[in-house]
């Protein structure tokens, strides 16, 4: 090849590093370089390409009128912080070299920014021929210093992302794990060439690769791979393992739990138990899956939870992030709004905004929905309906009605709990970002009684439309007409009749159900009645708060309102004697102050109790 020369020598010829020549090599931009081995050999006639950076530069004035795009649904650092409006959070990577862990495990609900947040983990370690320090150069932790810098491009990194892995059976699962795994093996197949490997790991290696790994060949693979990379790279790696738990709540759900959980202790354990071969490690989750004994003996991991102080700030938008942004989309005065959809959690001592759901706004053009809900199922809240007492429901009710329940919340909590424990609920609705801890105090080691409440209306829309749509499910819409049509016509023994037979349709819940069940029943049906109404529960009018209002939206059309009462093992009478009590209720505190108000001429008010399956119901003349 005397017609060719090295990498090293066109640095010296062209005055520049020799990564920034092979990063030209790397992306075609010098024509006729070849790759031999692990070098570049390049034709001694080769023109130094032209520094985009120059063009670049000829653009800035136009560039600074041009607001940069949001970046919606994109987890790849390098081109989220360059190419995207980016929020540096790379001082996390300062918090971590000043603690330095041996396996970090960051749990945190979806879309707070986990995989990106990992992807800059990966890229600011990971050492490529690719010189990567560009990415960093302009952000937070260059600035700390020549030490931190100096770990850029370091370590070889084995990076895997289970956030895709959701499927109805274990056999599926497990596919997909290995090709997961296959792709990241394909990632550093250099370790082929390696002398130091024996024969048995590379042929290992390529049972891996290539697809052929059965489960019992799986679960070695992190300690197997990171073992090639130690020897290869001479220094050990760092893991970093992206969701982690979502196949765990994918077999929860499906049916194969104890099978995955199996498999994932083993797995984790070849990776990050004793293994000579890590430098570190990190992993993200919703759930910290401890008592499984997933990580069991692991005791050289780090939780961070969302009621840690440490790393609280670099999942999510702080305030001061936010207004930041607002200001550079020209919204500074929508802040107040944001705050109000979406603000409200709390991780640590840190006040968090929904990251999701804020660029969606932005991107939306400023105006506010449940962003948040439509990026996946709330299976956990269904489970959580399914599976509630009645003391839980009357405090989803309170929690839906903007108070406070105070709980123990178990940073540990398993799947199996939702129905084993029924108030282990919290502890899920906290942890999945479905509640926020208002305040809270150490109880016993790693768990805490807390205040918690919804954190703000992107979420509460979100419980009124699973918990409505859970009660939906039970109203077959033939009667679901035959009630409209009592319930309009203010003909109480058929609206009486037609509720019976609803509940006689859900026998599953009458026997420890009270009036917060009843209550979500009725609002439910009133919900998927017809359009020309406007409903609303639980508001002031009056002297006090009405259970359900029926406003109409032609004035032609009788208003309505309804107040329910529940009892147990009541007779006749006094059911009858409990719905007229409801019915005074309303004439009492003047419920109708807001209809009268607003000019309805006819108002029918119902007042409604319930004692497991029978019914009473008083109205006015």
């Amino acid at each position: 090849m005397s017609n060719m020369k090295t990498v090293k020598e066109f640095a010296k010829l062209w005055n520049i590093s020799e990564r920034r020549i092979t990063e030209f090599c790397n992306k075609g931009r010098i024509i006729g370089a070849v790759k031999c081995g692990k070098s570049w050999m390049i034709p001694a006639t080769a023109q130094k390409p032209a520094d985009t950076r120059i063009s670049q530069a000829k653009n800035n004035v136009s560039a600074a009128t041009k607001k940069l795009p949001l970046p919606i649904g994109i987890s790849d650092y390098r081109l989220a912080s360059s190419e995207y409006y980016y929020i540096d959070k790379t001082l996390l990577i300062k918090d971590f070299l000043d603690e330095r862990p041996m396996v970090s495990l960051f749990t945190r609900p979806r879309r707070f920014g986990k995989t990106l947040t990992m992807d800059m983990l990966r890229t600011f370690f990971e050492k490529t021929e690719e010189d990567t320090s560009g990415y960093f150069k302009d952000k937070k932790i260059w600035q700390c210093g020549e030490w931190y810098q100096n770990y850029q491009g370091k370590y070889p990194v084995i990076f895997l992302s289970f956030k895709d892995v959701k499927f109805e059976t274990w056999e599926q699962t497990l596919d997909n794990i290995a090709k997961v795994l296959q792709a990241e093996f394909g990632r550093h197949k250099e370790l082929l060439c390696n002398d130091n490997c024996s024969g048995y790991e590379k042929e290992y290696f390529r049972l891996v690769m290539d697809g052929n790994a059965g489960e019992g060949d799986l679960v070695r693979s992190l300690q197997v791979l990171s073992e090639m990379l130690d020897k290869y790279h001479g220094i050990a790696p760092i893991i970093i393992i992206d969701e982690y738990d979502t196949p765990i709540q994918q077999g929860h759900m499906s049916g194969f739990y104890d099978k995955v959980v199996l498999f994932m202790r083993n797995f984790f354990s070849g990776g990050f138990k004793d293994n000579k071969h890590l430098s570190y490690g990190f992993m993200t989750g919703i759930l910290r899956v401890a008592k499984e004994s997933i990580f069991s003996g692991l005791n050289n991991i780090k939780v961070n939870s969302i009621l840690d102080n440490r790393y609280s700030s670099y999942f999510g938008f702080t305030p001061d992030e936010v207004k930041e942004m607002a200001a550079y989309y020209n919204a500074t005065d929508k802040y107040e709004e944001i705050c109000n959809w979406y603000d409200g959690y709390r991780f640590g001592k840190s006040e968090i905004f929904n990251p999701w759901s804020v660029i969606n706004y932005f991107n939306n053009e400023c105006e506010p929905r449940a962003f948040w809900q439509s990026t996946g199922n709330n299976d956990i809240i269904a489970e959580v309906l399914e599976n509630a007492t009645e003391d839980i429901y009357e405090q989803l009710r309170d929690l839906i009605q903007g108070k406070t329940v105070l709980t123990f919340i178990d940073t540990g909590v398993i799947y199996p709990q939702i129905k084993n424990n029924p108030s282990s609920v919290y502890s899920f609705l906290l942890v999945a970002g479905y509640l926020k801890a208002v305040k809270s105090s150490a109880a016993f080691g790693e768990d805490f009684m807390c205040e918690v409440s919804i954190p703000n209306k992107e979420i509460s829309f979100v419980y009124n439309k699973e918990v409505l749509e859970r009660f939906n499910e039970m109203i077959l819409p033939s009667t679901a007409l035959y009630l409209q049509q009592a319930l309009y016509s203010g003909n109480i023994d058929e609206f009486k009749l037609q509720l019976e037979k609803l509940l006689f349709q859900s026998t599953s819940f009458h026997d420890t159900v009270g009036e917060s069940f009843y209550h979500g029943l009725v609002l439910g049906l009133c919900a998927i009645l017809d359009k020309r109404y406007y409903i609303t529960s639980n508001r002031e009018s009056g002297k006090g708060r009405y259970d359900i209002q029926l406003m109409p939206k032609d004035k032609n059309l009788p208003g309505i309102l309804l107040e329910l009462k529940a009892g147990k093992n009541l007779t006749p009478e006094a059911l009858n004697k409990l719905s007229n009590q409801a019915l005074q209720q309303i004439e009492d505190n003047k419920y109708d102050t807001q209809m009268i108000n607003s000019g309805i001429k006819h108002i029918w008010k119902y007042g409604i109790a319930f004692d497991g399956k029978q019914v009473a119901i008083s109205k006015n003349k």
